[in-house]
Order: C-alpha cells, then sequence, then structure tokens
C-alpha cells in the first residue's frame, strides 16, 4: 500500500496521484514519522468540498531533503469526533486547532482544543474571543497577570495570561486571535498575480522577502515556470539581507531590554543603511515591490552590487565590534544566560522551527534540509547551539549577520547576467498541488496552493514560522522572574500577524 507521495520543495504535483488514506492510516503513517528527529510537520489543513473534508499532511524528511504528502476525507458535518493526532505527539496541536476552528471538525481527545485565532469564517460563531477559555490554578499563593491586549508604542495585539508565585512564572498563555484579515482567502478571491503579490508582502511586515519568495516560487511552480540564476540570485541576496537587517535590530532591541544604551544605539544604528539598501534597490526600506512571480522586477545592477559592497565594508567592522563589547559584559550575561531556556525536547515537542530550533540544538534550516534557489551551491551550514537561553539565540543572530554577509559577498562575485525576456507566465495547471519551503529570517515559511479542474486557485494555505514557537515561547519562560519577560519574548521575536493572518 502506498501511503503518501515524496516530493522536492516547490515541486507541482497533481492531485489525483495524491493517496487518499483512511483517516487511522492516515494518522498511524504521520504520527509514526514524526517521532523520528529527522521528520516534522510542515503543513497539516483541510480543504472543503462536496460536503466533506480533505486533509493533507505534508512531513518533511529533513535527512533526505524531501516531503511525503498523504490526505484522507472525513465527513464534513460537525457530529463526528476524530481521534487526534496531537494525543500522540503535541507538534500537531496548532494544526489541528486550526482544523477544529477553521471547519468544524472535533476529536475525541485532543489535550488543548482551544480556539487558535478566531476567524471570520470560523465555524462556530458563538466562540468569542471575549470568551477564550483561559487555564487557571487555585491558590491563595498565585496571582495573574495580564498584559495586552492592547500594548505600548506600535506593538499589534495580543493578550498573554500569567500564573506567578511572587516574581516566578509558572504558567504563560498567549492568546492571539485580533485580527481577521482573512487573508488565505483573498489569495483565491483576488484573481490578478500583482494583487496576489501585494497579498505575499503583506502576511507579515517584517518577513516581506521570506512570504513573497514563498509565494512567488509556490506560483512559478503551478504555472510550469522555471526561474533563471538572475532572478534566483536577487531572490536569496534579498533574503540574506532581511535577516541582517532584522537580526541587528533584534540585538538592539535586547539590548534595550537589559538597559544597555550602547548596545541599543549602535545595532539600531547599523539597521538603518541595511534597509536603505533596499530603498535605493527597489525603492521600499522593507522591500516591498522587490519580488514578483516570473520575472526580475529590479534586477542585480552593477550600481547595486557597489552599494552593498560599500555597506557591508562600513556594516561588518562596527557589528563585530559592538557585539564584542556587549558579550563581554557581565551585566548584559547575566541578565541573558539561563534565561527563557527552550529544551531539546521541548523544542522537539512543540515543532519548534527556526532559531528557535537551533538554540536548543534541533537543526532546523530550510537552506540546509530543503535547499531553493542559491542555497545548493553555498556552502551552508546551520548556526546551532545547545543552551536553549536568551543568550544562545543572541550568539545565533550575531553568527547569521556574519553569514549572510559571505554569503551575499559570494554570490555578487558570480553575478549572472539579467535576463530581460523571461516569457510571459502561463495559466497554472489545473487539479495540482505545489508547496514550497523557504527559511526566512524566523524560521521555516511554508505556503501550499491547489488549483481546481479549471485551473483557479481554489485553496492557498500559510504557515509562519510563529505558529509553532509561539507555545515553544510559553514553555521557555516558566521560572523565569516575570521581569525577565520582555527579553525572553524578545529573543523569540514571533510574528502577531503573521500567525492570524
Amino acid at each position: 500500500m502506498i501511503n503518501t507521495i515524496v516530493v522536492k520543495n516547490n515541486q507541482c504535483i497533481p492531485l489525483p496521484e495524491i493517496p487518499v488514506l483512511a483517516y487511522h492510516d492516515f494518522l498511524e503513517w504521520n504520527t509514526t514519522r514524526v517521532k523520528d528527529i529527522n521528520f516534522h510537520c510542515v503543513s497539516y489543513f483541510g480543504w472543503k468540498r462536496k460536503g466533506r473534508i480533505r486533509l493533507f499532511c505534508c512531513m518533511a524528511d529533513d535527512a533526505e531533503g524531501t516531503i511525503a504528502i498523504s490526505s484522507a476525507e472525513v465527513p464534513g458535518d460537525r457530529g463526528q469526533s476524530l481521534p487526534s493526532f496531537t494525543a500522540r505527539h503535541f507538534s500537531f496541536h496548532c494544526f489541528e486547532r486550526d482544523l477544529h476552528e477553521k471547519l468544524g471538525i472535533n476529536y475525541s481527545d485532543h489535550p488543548w482544543l482551544k480556539p487558535l485565532r478566531y476567524p471570520v469564517d470560523r465555524a462556530d460563531q458563538h466562540s468569542t474571543i471575549e470568551n477564550y477559555p483561559f487555564f487557571s490554578m487555585e491558590s491563595e499563593e498565585l496571582h495573574e497577570v495580564g498584559v495586552g491586549p492592547v500594548h505600548a508604542g506600535i506593538i499589534e495585539p495580543g493578550h498573554f495570561r500569567f500564573i506567578c508565585n511572587g516574581e516566578q512564572i509558572l504558567h504563560l498563555e498567549i492568546q492571539l486571535g485580533y485580527q481577521h484579515r482573512g487573508i488565505e482567502q483573498l489569495f483565491i478571491s483576488q484573481n490578478d498575480l500583482l494583487k496576489r503579490n501585494l497579498l505575499a508582502e503583506s502576511i507579515a511586515g517584517d518577513s516581506v522577502i521570506g512570504h513573497t519568495v514563498a509565494f512567488a516560487n509556490a506560483w512559478e511552480s503551478l504555472c510550469g515556470f522555471q526561474a533563471g540564476d538572475d532572478i534566483q540570485v536577487a531572490r536569496t541576496v534579498a533574503s540574506e539581507l532581511e535577516r541582517i537587517a532584522i537580526h541587528t535590530g533584534d540585538l538592539s532591541a535586547l539590548c534595550t531590554d537589559v538597559a544597555y544604551q550602547l548596545g541599543s544605539s549602535v545595532f539600531g544604528r547599523l539597521r538603518t543603511p541595511v534597509i536603505n539598501t533596499f530603498q535605493v534597490w527597489c525603492g521600499n526600506r522593507l522591500a516591498k515591490g522587490l519580488i514578483r512571480a516570473g520575472k526580475n522586477q529590479y534586477p542585480l545592477t552593477g550600481n547595486i552590487k557597489n552599494a552593498l559592497i560599500r555597506l557591508f565594508d562600513e556594516f561588518e567592522p562596527d557589528f563585530n565590534e559592538m557585539y564584542k563589547r556587549t558579550k563581554t559584559l557581565p551585566s548584559v550575561l547575566a541578565r541573558m544566560e539561563r534565561t527563557g531556556i527552550l529544551t531539546t525536547e521541548q523544542a522537539v515537542e512543540t515543532g519548534a522551527v527556526g532559531m528557535a530550533a537551533r538554540s536548543a540544538g534541533l537543526i532546523r534550516d530550510i537552506r540546509w534540509t530543503h535547499p531553493c534557489m542559491m542555497y545548493a551551491s553555498l556552502p551552508h551550514q546551520p548556526v546551532v547551539k545547545h543552551h536553549g537561553d536568551v543568550y544562545s539565540r543572541m550568539q545565533i543572530r550575531r553568527a547569521e549577520v556574519n553569514q549572510s554577509i559571505r554569503y551575499i559577498r559570494d554570490l555578487l562575485d558570480r553575478l549572472p547576467e539579467t535576463n530581460l525576456h523571461n516569457p510571459p507566465l502561463s495559466r497554472p495547471k489545473a487539479d495540482v498541488m505545489a508547496i514550497s519551503l523557504t527559511e526566512g529570517w524566523r524560521g521555516e515559511i511554508c505556503h501550499c496552493a491547489i488549483t481546481d479542474h479549471n485551473g483557479e486557485l481554489a485553496l492557498y494555505n500559510i504557515k509562519d514560522p510563529s505558529m509553532h514557537n509561539w507555545m515553544a515561547l510559553a514553555l521557555a519562560v516558566r521560572h523565569n522572574d516575570i521581569s525577565d519577560f520582555p527579553i525572553c519574548n524578545k529573543s523569540f521575536n514571533l510574528s502577531y500577524c503573521g500567525h492570524d493572518l
């Protein structure tokens, strides 16, 4: 019996070739695979049509660089309860909570079946954010602290409910779902490629390149378009430049949270010329407009190449000197070392990705396991730490900034000629599915697209790395003082809008 179809990253496959299993076999196969540390679920979603729901589970094999896709069909009514994946491995909790909320699928043994993001089109309209079922503990010695959903400054809405014993955090529950953009449905209703590109840029404002590259790769797969080296180099350079910008800004914010003003000022100042280079390249400091499916919207010209080289010649020595000063200060290290620890076991259990996983010794990096664009030609080695604390996540940021600069310099040294005559994109193929994985600065991004028998987009599914990592943050802050929560939170730097969609 064939349980799955095995594909590579950015591969397009006919829907009829995806096996449809009995639900028990579907559950058994996928939950057995994820017990192997080389496997993890990159996406698990449902498609409702003709009164039934077809479930798709995409399981990445990080050792082989492949993705195993399987499916099952279940009734579309709410009268039946299914055994849950989550009861066998907790990393599925967010996917099944989304399926329950969006499509009304019930589970008989899910340990944490709570609303995930309160979408406008949720199956149960009586489920409201005002009635979120927070976990509670009864004791005269404990107290609760609520933070948000409205925060100071420009931070987006999210509620954090702490249960504390004195200053020590015993439990944190993070409640999101205040934004109702319905962005996945907009991909289907906006039947225009430019509008869909703009939607991809708006999934998460700090991951414009990461999400737009995922969309462009997925769309080109649907259309059978093979991007040339000039497009791939530009996308790879942009991805690494976005990583440099955000990591540098995060180092500034970490210094701010421990009251190290020099580090806050210098790292903040260093971020500015990086995003200003995006402004020179494409006219927008957040890189909006830079990535377009099927073409090189803003080629990497000699002028842009020279601007990047000047940027790094000035940036690198100041960045490394400031980091060296920061890491030698006892007052900084005292706040970061052994604070906000995520263990390897917790990283595996929550399905953590990106920096959060790599800080805990778990190698999750799409650039290494499922490379696309120019990463296969780069000698990429993931930066991995093993203590899982704030300082580990700070060290990863510093190492990845220097690594990204080396990669960009390497690509600039072998810059290909720009192809000004790319053929126009054809219509997407009919009855196919495409899956695209990219490694954003925060971690693994996954976009899945399905077309109907007319070649029209019928389903678009988005997974931001934050979907995995919010639970990892909640576990990492346990037994820390509540005053350390800001620095723990910033060391993960997760996205509200990337989660809420």
